[in-house]
C-alpha cells in the first residue's frame, strides 16, 4: 500500500481562563500588617490627542462605512486596536497594502512627508489623525531645517513618531537616542544646533540628555516651547508621587506604548518596591500583591479607563477595597477632529466639532 504524505496543520489552543490563587492563600503566604489600599493616579489614561484619534476612525466607519483602513496601529493599545477591528477597521503597515481609492486614516503618531506623497499616488483618501501636539513638532522640524539648523531630535529610533518628525527634514536631522549617546553623537556647527524630542518620552530622562548635549555644545537652543507632551508629564508626575508610597505599582498600557513603559520606569526611579505593565486585569499575577499594603495604580495616555477599573475590582477581590485618588493636575484639554471629516459630519447634521479630552466620552 501507498504511503500517504501527511501535511499537519497547526491548530490554535483555546484560550484557558487562568485560575488563580484564592485571596485567603495569598494573604497567608506573607502577611499584611497595615490597611491595603490602591494610590489611583490623575490624571491616568486617555489623552486628548488619543481621543480624537480614536473618534476619529469611530466617525469614519460611522459615516464612510467599513471598511477604513488605519495605517499602523491608530495608538498603541491592544484594546483598542481590537475594538476598532471588530467595527470594520483594517490595519496595515503602509499605504501600499490599501486598495487604490480607499480611504486611510493615518495615526495619532504622524507620518512623514514621504508617506502623504504615497497616498497621493496611490489616489486615496485620507484623514490625518496626528495628535495636534506631535503636528507642532514637525513644524518645528520644518522651520529649523528651512534656517539650516541641525536638529537633534531626542526619542526612540524606530518609534512612528520619530520616524514621521525624521522624515520632515532627515538631511538636517539625527536621531539621539539616549543620554549615553549624547557623549558620542558628532554634529556639523555646534553653534547653529537644536534639540527636538519624541512627545512620549521621559522627562527626567530627556532632560538629562539636554544636559549632556549641551555640556558638549553650549550654543545648543531649546524648542519653541515644550516637546514633551502635557498628558506624558502630568502622568509622570502622578505616578512620582505615587511610588515612595507604593510597594507594588501596576501601570495599565500596552508594550508597543512608550509613555506607558516610562511610567513603569518612573515608578521604579521615584521609590516603587515593584512595578508591572499588564494590558488587561487577566495579566495580574496575584502573587504580586504577596506582603503589599499599598498598590499604585495608573494607565498610560492611550489606555480606555475601563481597563484600569477591571484592576481595581481584581485588586478588591484580594483585599484592596479602600481605594484613594491622588491628584497632580487637572486636564480639560479638547481638540478638533480632523478636517478631513469635519465637512462630512456638519453635512451630516453631527454636532460632534471639539472632542477629544479626558473625561469627555464614555470609556467602554
Amino acid at each position: 500500500m501507498e504511503s500517504m504524505s501527511v501535511t499537519s496543520v497547526p491548530l490554535s489552543m483555546p484560550t484557558v481562563p487562568r485560575r488563580r490563587r484564592a485571596p485567603e492563600d495569598v494573604a497567608a503566604a506573607v502577611p499584611v500588617a497595615g490597611e491595603k489600599k490602591v494610590l489611583l493616579a490623575a490624571p491616568r489614561g486617555y489623552c486628548a490627542g488619543v481621543d480624537r484619534a480614536v473618534i476619529a476612525v469611530e466617525k469614519a466607519l460611522e459615516h464612510y462605512g467599513a471598511p477604513v483602513y488605519v495605517r499602523k496601529q491608530i495608538v498603541h493599545n491592544r484594546h483598542v486596536v481590537e475594538t476598532l477591528e471588530e467595527r470594520g477597521a483594517v490595519f496595515v503597515e503602509e499605504t501600499d497594502e490599501v486598495p487604490e481609492g480607499a480611504l486611510v486614516v493615518f495615526s495619532a503618531h504622524g507620518v512623514s512627508p514621504a508617506v502623504v506623497r504615497s497616498a497621493e499616488e496611490r489616489g486615496l483618501r485620507t484623514i490625518d489623525a496626528t495628535c495636534p501636539l506631535v503636528t507642532k513638532v514637525h513644524r518645528e522640524a520644518v522651520r529649523f531645517a528651512r534656517d539650516d539648523y541641525e536638529i537633534l531630535l531626542i526619542g526612540h529610533e524606530g518609534h512612528e513618531e520619530v520616524e514621521g518628525t525624521y522624515g520632515e527634514a532627515p538631511e538636517n536631522t539625527q536621531v539621539v537616542n539616549s543620554p549615553e549617546e549624547a557623549d558620542t553623537i558628532q554634529v556639523k556647527d555646534p553653534d547653529k544646533l537644536i534639540w527636538l524630542s519624541q512627545t512620549t518620552l521621559s522627562v527626567d530622562e530627556t532632560m538629562e540628555t539636554v544636559r549632556r548635549l549641551r555640556e558638549r555644545f553650549p550654543n545648543l537652543q531649546d524648542p519653541p516651547s515644550d516637546d514633551i507632551c502635557y498628558a506624558t508629564s502630568n502622568r509622570q508626575a502622578a505616578i512620582k508621587k505615587i511610588a515612595p508610597q507604593a510597594d507594588l505599582v501596576i501601570v495599565v498600557g500596552s508594550a508597543n506604548s512608550s509613555n506607558s513603559v516610562r511610567l513603569m520606569e518612573v515608578a521604579l526611579e521615584y521609590g516603587a518596591k515593584a512595578a508591572h505593565r499588564v494590558d488587561f486585569a487577566n495579566e495580574v499575577d496575584e502573587s504580586w500583591f504577596e506582603g503589599v499594603e499599598t498598590i499604585g495604580l495608573t494607565s498610560g495616555a492611550s489606555v480606555p479607563d475601563v481597563l484600569v477599573q477591571d484592576v481595581l475590582r481584581l485588586a478588591a477581590e484580594y483585599g484592596y477595597g479602600t481605594v484613594e485618588e491622588v491628584v497632580t493636575a487637572e486636564e480639560d484639554i479638547l481638540f478638533s477632529l480632523p478636517k478631513e471629516l469635519r465637512a462630512t459630519l456638519r453635512d451630516a447634521g453631527d454636532a460632534s466639532r471639539g472632542l477629544g479630552g479626558r473625561g469627555r466620552r464614555p470609556q467602554s
